[in-house]
């Protein structure tokens, strides 16, 4: 068991203010795996005043000395590679397998990659007789969700820190034991102090103060809508900026030429990633009226191919949610789904048989869904996929926009050219053609409800600067 009992602030482990602490539960034993100090209010105004007085230093140093401090810290993540895995295993319940490559190998190749895009950045242009010069904007906020912890801390953090940037960090406090390996990582990279600060507790305590405390001049969120509408809110007292990365009810668009057994098998597997606690996950898949049976069979063998058990097991294609609260949504959601009419094609409410400890759901396909209907417009983060039917090409650009959500979605078809005639009509940030691979060097992010702002790649180091033009006086000819 992992007992964290301090905060880093300024360089320094430090005893928080109060004695509060947060038990860290396994998603699959149900017992606690570690303890974590319950930050307060002083303790991120501590963090935040550090933060302040070591930015017009770390703004000022040049930016490959930037890069090789972050390029050392990308090597320390690496070297601590399976013991991030098996912590974030157990945190949120992804086989190891995949915690392996995508909660772990995502993190060290997004510092790396941090680290290489200074490289050749143009920090400044002249336009005109102006200089346009790209500063860093201050101080960081960092508030991070619990579904990919490690990574969503490194899409903020790496960029910020890149840009020029200082941080303070409130990672979730349902995974946040993957954060206090990252601060360790940075410490004996020599990061110099205030640079990068960690301070963990609840949102209505740190989050609050970091989303509107006037030396924060940015805050950048990833978690519910709800949550990102109340940091909005607060930082808007003081006109901060905003990058928020919100939920998702993506829909796969399967048109009438699709390969059926690809893309269905695609879709399930886009739903299911995560135990489906993805804030992108395919959730709604669209499928002609006319091919419904042949899906549903499709659907039906793909889905007793997801094996569901221990995530340490590296047999286990499938772990549990993350909590019992977690568990407690998502079949609560599967049982107004049947009761509004769905047909219950994969699955189900029930405990999976054997597994009485943990936080486990049967991996569940929803058929015959009405587009308005609860499990199709509500974001569930679960395996639970919704079929709808839609009658002509028109009818499922129109289903696929009604959604106050707006992130990630597929469209398949025997034709690139109508996938990518379709996936241009759909209002989403970033839409899989075929079951076309994440790109980590492509921007993330979403329209609508979903957010705004952009992480990874240059776009995500761009969120972090300002531009500053400087009107130069031209000789007279």
């Amino acid at each position: 068991m992992q007992q964290r009992d301090k905060l880093f602030i300024n360089g320094k482990w430090v005893a928080p203010h109060g004695n509060g602490t947060i038990d860290v539960i396994h998603s699959a034993t149900e017992a606690v795996m570690g303890t974590i100090p319950e930050g307060s209010a002083r303790d991120a105004e501590d963090a935040i005043q550090a933060a302040r007085a070591a930015f017009d230093s770390w703004s000022a140093t040049p930016p490959a000395v930037r890069a090789g401090y972050i390029a050392k810290i990308a090597e320390g993540l690496k070297a601590r590679s399976e013991e991030l895995a098996q912590l974030i295993a157990g945190e949120v319940g992804m086989p190891i397998k995949l915690a392996r490559a995508i909660q772990v190998g995502g993190p060290v190749y997004n510092w790396g990659q941090a680290a290489k895009l200074l490289d050749g950045f143009r920090f400044e242009e002249e336009v005109g007789n102006s200089l346009v010069v790209r500063e860093p904007v201050g101080v960081v906020g960092a508030i991070t969700p619990w579904n990919y912890p490690l990574n969503q801390i490194t899409l903020k953090v790496a960029p910020a820190l890149a840009a020029g940037c200082t941080v303070v960090l409130k990672p979730s406090e349902v995974a946040p034991l993957n954060a206090f390996v990252l601060a360790e990582v940075i410490e004996a990279a020599g990061l110099p102090p205030g640079v990068f600060n960690l301070v963990t507790g609840y949102g209505p305590v740190v989050g609050e103060v970091l989303a509107s405390h006037p030396e924060v001049d940015m805050v950048s969120f990833t978690g519910s809508t709800r949550a990102g509408k109340r940091v909005s809110e607060l930082a808007s007292q003081t006109v901060k900026r905003v990058a928020l990365e919100l939920g998702g009810k993506s829909a796969s668009v399967i048109l009438d030429d699709a390969d059926l057994p690809s893309a269905v098998k695609g879709t399930i597997n886009a739903c299911f990633l995560n135990s489906g606690q993805t804030c992108s996950a395919h959730t709604r898949m669209l499928v002609p009226r006319a091919r419904y049976d042949e899906v549903k069979a499709i659907a039906q063998k793909v889905v007793e191919g997801f094996t569901v058990g221990d995530p340490l097991q590296e047999a286990s294609k499938l772990g549990p949610l993350i909590s019992a609260v977690q568990k407690d949504r998502v079949t609560g959601y599967i049982r107004r789904g049947l009761e509004e009419g769905a047909e219950l094609v994969a699955g189900g409410p029930d405990t999976p048989e054997g597994l009485d400890k943990g936080f486990f759901v049967k991996p569940t396909v929803l058929g015959n869904v009405e587009p308005r209907a609860t499990v199709a417009q509500e974001e569930i983060f679960g395996p639970v996929l919704s079929i709808i039917c839609y009658d002509t090409e028109e009818d499922a650009v129109r289903i696929a926009n009604d959604s106050i959500y707006g992130l990630g979605g597929g469209v398949w078809s025997g034709d690139e050219a109508r996938a990518i005639r379709v996936a241009r009509r759909i209002r989403t940030g970033q839409v899989d053609i075929n079951g076309g691979p994440f790109n980590m060097q492509a921007p993330f992010g979403g329209y609508k409800q979903s957010g705004n702002g952009r992480e990874a790649g240059k776009y995500g180091l761009e969120e972090f600067l300002e531009y500053k033009s400087l009107q130069l006086k031209k000789p007279a000819a």
